[in-house]
């Protein structure tokens, strides 16, 4: 759904809700420059990162260790800029329209970037937040993805 739509190589992307890296991990076998993962649970992370490291990846990678709404936060005081977004909140947490939401008004994503949500079919999720603006979803069983994109320019003329 991504590849045929754009091309990863060159791009900053940041995984949220990382788990065990694997969709931050392939972005990076596909040519992304960089991934920031964000998962906090000890566990997870600590399978994180030995993926990265069998994997070779380890000088393109940054974990942080924090809640996601606390490293939006962080990544948007460092003016960190990112080119697509991977999303996969644990379901039925409430987690899922707060962090689009973020995303949405934060100012991290590039103009033309893009945020992956992957979600249970039944948590609806609106058709915009902020910048974002949601242009197609696929169903898989009882899993969504839905990809949803920020404008090369805002309404006010300026690149967001």
């Amino acid at each position: 759904m991504l590849t045929s739509r754009f091309d990863l190589t060159r791009t900053m992307a940041l995984d949220l809700f990382a788990g065990t890296g694997s969709i931050g991990i392939e972005a990076l076998s596909r040519g992304a420059d960089r991934v920031v993962f964000v998962e906090q649970h000890r566990a997870a992370r600590g399978v994180l990162e030995a993926n990265v490291e069998a994997c070779g990846f380890a000088e393109r990678v940054e974990v942080l260790s924090v809640p996601v709404r606390d490293a939006l936060r962080v990544l948007e005081a460092r003016g960190a800029q990112f080119g697509g977004v991977f999303l996969d909140p644990p379901y039925r947490k409430g987690l899922l329209v707060e962090t689009v939401e973020r995303l949405g008004h934060a100012r991290i994503l590039k103009p033309g970037s893009w945020v992956m949500v992957e979600r249970h079919i039944d948590d609806e999720l609106a058709e915009a937040y902020g910048a974002l603006r949601l242009t197609q979803t696929r169903r898989y069983g009882k899993t969504a993805l839905s990809l949803y994109c920020v404008a090369r320019e805002t309404e006010q003329g300026r690149e967001s």
